[in-house]
């Protein structure tokens, strides 16, 4: 069944904004994530709201959002230190999702995903804004984690021994 989305006014943009933060506070990231879909329709580059949607979508990682959608909203993110940094929160939220999931390869794919995570980091660090440590914080975290986390190692390379003929 289709309906036909009705429109916010720009004069609301603020206080959706202010909705969507909640609602993420809350732990309903998708409400979160409707609300900044309708900001976004009036106000494509609206980067609040861009980066909004990022977060809700990284909130739901391991149930409806993937790293795939999150990454297609970064595309339009502005500024070379708030890519990195999110493009780091991407890759920690993945790592942390694969975590709580029980699959073969999780733990490997979450070792590797915090990896990248770091790389993000240490990359938004060179970009960083006089005082603003986010990126020093995250990358300690994520540094934490595989420190408290045995467990989470690279994935072992195949070795495979040749097949001789006789």
């Amino acid at each position: 069944m289709e309906f036909e989305l009705k429109s916010l006014s720009a004069d609301a943009i603020p206080e959706a904004l202010a909705k969507a933060e909640r609602y993420r506070l809350l732990e309903e990231p998708s409400q979160a994530e409707s609300i900044c879909l309708d900001i976004l329709r009036i106000e494509p580059a609206n980067q609040k709201a861009l980066v909004m949607l990022l977060l809700s979508l990284t909130d739901q990682f391991g149930t409806e959002a993937t790293p795939t959608r999150a990454r297609e909203v970064l595309m339009n993110v502005q500024g070379d230190y708030e890519r990195a940094y999110y493009a780091g929160i991407i890759c920690e939220r993945s790592a942390r999702a694969r975590m709580r999931q029980s699959l073969p390869s999780g733990r490997s794919r979450a070792y590797a995903d915090f990896v990248d995570a770091m790389q993000w980091y240490e990359r938004a660090e060179a970009f960083r804004p006089p005082g603003n440590d986010d990126a020093i914080l995250r990358w300690n975290t994520c540094a934490r984690t595989l420190m408290r986390h045995a467990d989470l190692r690279p994935q072992a390379e195949e070795r495979l021994e040749p097949v001789l003929d006789d």
